[in-house]
């Protein structure tokens, strides 16, 4: 049996956010237990150069709702990128959940050939469905994930590998 576009993304969207919620809460959880304002948290960074926590969830949540959509042949949600505390990054990511499980198999499968045009830095980029998932979403979906899960790691919270990919 082949794997569907849909099976390719929505789920792997789900599971991930999932877990990186449930980071978050252990994060929100570890600012109050060490009486570290929370802001400081939700603005840290790796390095100087790279985004804070914030912008990582908000970019792994636009690359799954626009990548739900784009497939779908529908608008693409826009979000403010407004989000300054746990609670705005968890109904962020809750309205992201709502967003793509709205997008049925139906609407999906068979994108693999959909024509899709970015722009990127100002210029245009083109994919056709299933490079786009599988080149430029998938991995820019972990990069930011992985990413906001390092930065809490490196702040300090007691996390691990299960954390991130979550239970089988």
């Amino acid at each position: 049996m082949s794997l569907s576009m849909y099976q390719a993304s929505v789920p792997v969207f789900v599971r991930m956010f999932e877990n990186l919620s449930k980071i978050l809460e252990k994060a929100e959880q570890y600012a109050e237990e060490k009486k570290i304002d929370p802001s400081v948290l939700v603005n840290a960074r790796l390095a100087l150069d790279m985004y804070p926590l914030s912008r990582q969830v908000q970019i792994a949540t636009d690359m799954a709702k626009g990548c739900a959509a784009r497939l779908a042949g529908l608008e693409v949600p826009v979000y403010e990128d407004d989000e300054t505390t746990f609670q705005e990054l968890q109904a962020r990511i809750a309205k992201t959940l709502a967003f793509i499980r709205s997008v049925g198999a139906d609407r999906i499968d068979g994108s693999e050939e959909r024509n899709i045009t970015l722009k990127l830095r100002g210029r245009e980029v083109s994919f056709t469905g299933q490079p786009y998932l599988l080149h430029f979403v998938l991995p820019n979906f972990y990069f930011h994930v992985t990413t906001a899960y390092a930065i809490l790691r490196h702040h300090g919270l007691a996390i691990g590998k299960m954390d991130f990919i979550g239970n089988y």
